[in-house]
Parts: structure tokens; sequence; C-alpha cells
């Protein structure tokens, strides 16, 4: 999610609008940190002109750590709304978080400079979106 663009919206605010993969695994969330960046985020990023917000998750997923994901087969979690991590004040955040089934075992690829498991102890290494994310899961019985 590091290359994220900001769109003008009403009155100046901007807003990012990007779709990500929650991968639980025991009772963890997989996270990841990008080259130049102090918090983690999930795998995922700003969908490209004619992709779905599915198709971005799975493509974004593939790319930063190297899983693949079939479109058809994510299913919407949650969509979160938060201030945007190092953008400008104001800058706003919408992240649609889908889940989808995979065993394959996450690897750093492009600009990602690191990936984690983690729990809600966690929350304060993650962007801002992340953690109302974890929050959410912790709701949903999923992650400790």
């Amino acid at each position: 999610m590091s290359e994220l663009v900001a769109d003008e919206g009403v009155a100046g605010v901007s807003e990012v609008v990007a779709a990500a993969w929650v991968c639980v695994r025991d009772r963890r969330v997989l996270v990841v940190r990008a080259n130049n960046s102090d918090a983690f985020y999930l795998p995922g990023g700003k969908p490209e002109l004619g992709e779905t917000h599915a198709e971005a998750a799975a493509r974004e997923t593939q790319e930063e750590v190297g899983i693949t994901l079939k479109p058809d087969k994510l299913n919407l979690f949650r969509t979160i709304e938060a201030p945007a991590h190092n953008r400008p004040p104001g800058t706003r955040v919408r992240l649609i978080c889908f889940t989808g089934e995979s065993d394959a075992t996450p690897a750093i690829a492009n600009e990602i400079a690191e990936l984690a498991w983690f729990t809600t102890a966690d929350a304060p290494r993650c962007a801002p979106a992340i953690r109302l994310l974890l929050d959410e899961l912790l709701r949903a019985g999923l992650i400790d």
C-alpha cells in the first residue's frame, strides 16, 4: 500500500482508496512494511484503471508477498476509513478489506521491506486504518 495516490475530494480534502487482503493464521494477521515507511499495512494498494477492488487486492498481494489469489474467491470483510498515514494533513484513506483462503507462504517482494504476523498488541506499529482493522478482527474473534 505504499504507492497510493490521493484524489481530491470535497472541499480540498483528499481521499486514498485502496484494496487489501486480510490473511489471518493462528490468530494473527499478515502485515507488511514498505521500504521507507515506519508503519505496517495489509498487502494491498490502489486499483488500476478498470480494475475492481477485489482484482486490485489480488494483484497487489501477488506483487507484495508473492501469493496468488483469485479475485472471484475474495470476500468483502470491512471497509475501514481513517486518517491516511504519511500523507498531508486531512488526507483520509478508505481501505476495502477482503478475506480469501490461501495456504501459501508469504515472502517479501518489490517495495516490501518486512512482513510480520500481528495481534492487537502490535497496533502501535501500524498505520491508523490497520489499527482500526485490528479492532474489527478482535471483535470478530479472529485475532488476539
